[in-house]
């Protein structure tokens, strides 16, 4: 279906190395599902875009091929890839924040693609729209095709941008990190959908992911790639069981396990840093003067208490609540009803401009980095503009920002260049040294390392402790990733549809845990099936 021969793809003078992709060759057979796996920067998102013939002018092809059934996509003229694209080939952005349109409804842009080829009639796209939005698991399909992308979670847009993917049913599915920003139950339900389509019509997928557990579910055969070159192939079997490669087999070593084990860490004050009491936070669309309001309540009346130099994780679905309460604590937005005590001062209503002076100390990592970085600046900018505002002297934050940038695993070069120069995972590693420039008190990380692979996902984990440890900061820790949250929570709240519906240590949740939702979301953990087989 897919055949790729000694593939390489240039880099811009100045980079880090002069190739995206190294000659590279592989082959995607009818009906299988290749996983293409390797940290951030090592060229998979690249190799998928230029297979989709979608490279940016700043890159470009030095040599090789690329074929898609008989069809060479590297001579194609642009009409005929359009021709092929959506309809023999289909792709699964990374980003969806930035794949989706801001100006059309996310029923529009599923119907966009169907239009586009000329397929059925106004009707009959609506009808297939609307299936489509239910099949990826959205809630109330009706309502959803109506929305904006800005109205839904991340997870719910990756959802949709998975939704447009499968509308014209393609032979060939390219899935760039398709499931990252997705709960572990949804990215069950998803990976099985991908699958009953591509056993259903025969389909072949080439699957790019970090998560070595995702690799274990869904994959017939694995390509490793590091710094744009192959370094292992062959069946999933071989590569995750009996890796030859050392580099496959730190990545293996990288990935997070699932423990019920209680982090022991010295006893601080009993005061809390943190005290929540029935905050509230409600939503509203349509029109209450067409009688078409409806109301969501995002938060409700979530309680919990967080001692100095402790973590907190907050796990549950996509669309739980869990980035609204962050946003919340670090007053983001306005909370409806309750109290956030902050060292024993409410600041739930405070005002703006009292509560500023407060900002250096609740610091918040963003779940989307592509959206939160500014694109018209340097990362040194980025970096420096918040201490400088508040008092530091410029050559003091550039040494600061040059030391966490190498902390969270980027060069010195990372400084002068800007945030469409990195990958989704490198973005994410700016969006957290941005956030640890503060030396903050209370750090509220959304979704912070599920863009990462699993190797600086380590260094990550590893780092957030380190600082935790030295400097006592408090965190809140947003994840949907169950794996690891057991690595850096001493205590793991279980959010449901805007409630807490089980609070407790690793031990509780993931060994005993008491509500039927929890036992769902531990259950459907990625690979955990095929390690306890292996075990």
């Amino acid at each position: 279906m897919l055949s790729v021969r000694n593939l390489s793809v240039s880099l811009p003078p100045g980079m880090e190395r002069a190739h995206a992709v190294s000659a590279i060759s592989f082959d995607l057979l009818k009906g299988q599902i290749l996983c293409i796996i390797g940290e951030s920067g090592s060229g998979k998102s690249v190799t998928a875009n230029a297979i989709m013939g979608l490279l940016p002018k700043v890159i470009r092809v030095t040599e090789g091929s690329i074929k898609l059934l008989d069809n060479e996509i590297l001579d194609a003229d642009p009409e005929h890839l359009r021709n092929l694209r959506g309809r023999v080939v289909s792709m699964i952005f990374q980003d969806p924040l930035s794949a989706l349109n801001p100006l059309m409804t996310v029923g529009a842009q599923i119907a966009e693609a169907m239009t586009a080829h000329g397929e059925g009639t106004a009707e009959s796209r609506k009808g297939r729209s609307l299936e489509l939005l239910a099949e990826v698991g959205l809630p109330d399909p009706a309502l959803m095709y109506h929305q904006y992308p800005f109205r839904l979670s991340g997870g719910q847009r990756q959802r949709v941008m998975i939704a447009i993917a499968l509308a014209m049913e393609p032979a060939v599915l390219i899935a760039d990190e398709p499931t990252t920003a997705l709960d572990v139950t949804t990215q069950a339900q998803i990976l099985n959908l991908i699958r009953d389509i591509q056993r259903r019509k025969g389909m072949s997928v080439m699957f790019i992911t970090h998560d070595f557990g995702v690799v274990a579910e869904i994959a017939d055969s694995v390509v490793v790639m590091e710094k744009g070159k192959i370094v292992e192939q062959g069946s999933v079997d071989k590569v995750l069981k009996n890796p030859d490669h050392p580099y496959t087999k730190r990545l293996i070593a990288s990935v997070p396990e699932l423990t019920g084990t209680d982090r022991v860490l010295p006893e601080t004050s009993t005061s809390p840093i943190l005290k929540v009491e029935h905050l509230v936070k409600t939503y509203s669309s349509g029109s209450r003067l067409l009688g078409s309001e409806r109301l969501s309540r995002a938060v409700d009346g979530v309680s919990f208490e967080l001692k100095p130099g402790r973590t907190l994780g907050v796990v549950g679905e996509s669309g739980s609540g869990k980035t609204s309460l962050g946003r919340l604590l670090i007053k983001l937005m306005k909370s409806d009803s309750g109290s956030i005590f902050f060292e024993g001062t409410d600041i739930a209503q405070m005002a703006e401009g009292t509560f500023r002076a407060l900002r250096p100390k609740i610091q918040m990592i963003f779940q989307d980095p592509f959206a939160s970085l500014n694109p018209r600046s340097t990362i040194g900018h980025i970096l420096t503009v918040g201490p400088v505002a508040h008092g530091t002297a410029y050559p003091q934050a550039r040494e600061e920002a040059m030391a966490l940038l190498s902390h969270v695993g980027l060069d010195a070069g990372a400084f002068r260049r800007y945030p469409h120069e990195f990958s989704g995972g490198q973005r994410q590693r700016i969006g957290i040294a941005r956030a640890l420039m503060f030396r903050p008190k209370l750090l509220v990380a959304d979704e912070c390392v599920s863009a990462l692979d699993v190797s600086i996902q380590a260094q990550i984990l590893e780092l957030l402790d380190q600082v935790q440890r030295e400097t006592g900061v408090s965190m809140v820790f947003i994840t949907h990733d169950l794996r690891v949250a057991s690595q850096i929570c001493d205590e793991i709240a279980v959010m449901q549809k805007g409630k807490f519906v089980e609070i407790g240590p690793p031990s509780q949740i993931f060994l005993a845990p008491k509500s039927a939702y929890t036992r769902e979301l531990v259950s459907a953990i990625p690979g955990k099936e095929q390690a306890r087989r292996a075990a």
